[in-house]
């Protein structure tokens, strides 16, 4: 297996580009995660490994043992523990790197349970928010994600690590506003836009048939395409001094809304 200590090294360089830029992720096609558990998520949802990167030092410790041993061996490379801390993006690592090939994520791929509950996300711009709202969609057993317009790239680090890996559970589809529209529309899917003038509270409102909620951002909220196309309008009661919740908290809250009422199933 070959052993890399110098940071010099081409690979290492690439995995530093590919790690800081979306444009070289879209031109290589390629993928870098970090971490056992989200590598083996991954895999696990079809995702194919280009190369697969250890610091054994930190490996020793990790809880995915197993993990290696699953991947061939001429895709491995072990790093030093200089070189991997060049390249690790979070505290605590598991001492696993692997680049993988993207997946298409168009809205055509989406499979669909019979009454399916949909999030909606209109140019998320931060990758914490996008990542967080991933991993409360895996918890909550959400359908899909559709990220319409984004603002920041499904794949960047900072989502895989804010989605603790939910970002390979979850199906993830990513278009225009319109596209996701009519494609609500051809699947006959409630659309509940969240906002703060909203005269509906949220669990005054039927989620257990076909629903998609769609969120805006917390600097301007929806655009008025969504307002204006939406079928009904909801809200969260706020109480205190401030008048709104962190996107991702809010999506939490309508996600778990929407389970209650479904009976948990």
């Amino acid at each position: 297996m070959e052993r890399i200590s110098s940071l010099q090294n081409p690979k290492i360089k690439q995995l530093l580009r590919l790690q800081a830029k979306a444009r070289e992720r879209r031109e290589q096609a390629l993928v870098l995660v970090e971490g056992a558990r989200e590598i083996q998520l991954a895999l696990s949802k079809g995702y194919c490994p280009e190369q697969l990167f250890i610091c054994p030092e930190l490996y020793a410790r990790s809880d995915y043992p197993g993990l290696v041993g699953e991947i061939a061996d001429e895709i491995k490379t072990e790093l030093s523990l200089p070189v991997f801390e060049k390249l690790a993006y979070r505290e605590g690592s598991d001492g696993l790197l692997a680049t993988l090939r993207p997946k298409s994520h168009l809205l055509e791929e989406l499979v669909l349970s019979a009454h399916p509950f949909i999030v909606v996300l209109e140019a998320v711009e931060k990758p914490g928010n996008l990542g967080a709202i991933l991993r409360t969609a895996d918890a909550a057993a959400v359908d899909a994600v559709i990220v319409c317009d984004p603002l920041c790239d499904l794949y960047n680090p900072n989502v895989v690590r804010s989605s603790v890996g939910c970002l390979f559970t979850v199906q993830t589809a990513v278009c225009s506003s319109q596209q996701a529209f009519d494609w609500m529309r051809r699947h006959k899917i409630n659309i509940l836009a969240a906002e703060l003038q909203a005269s509906q509270w949220y669990h005054q409102t039927d989620m257990r048939l076909s629903t998609a909620i769609v969120m805006g951002t917390e600097a301007d909220g929806l655009s008025s395409f969504w307002l204006n196309n939406a079928d009904e309008r909801i809200k969260i009661p706020m109480r205190g001094y401030i008048d709104s919740l962190n996107v991702s908290v809010s999506t939490a809250v309508l996600c778990f809304e929407a389970m209650r009422q479904r009976g948990f199933r």
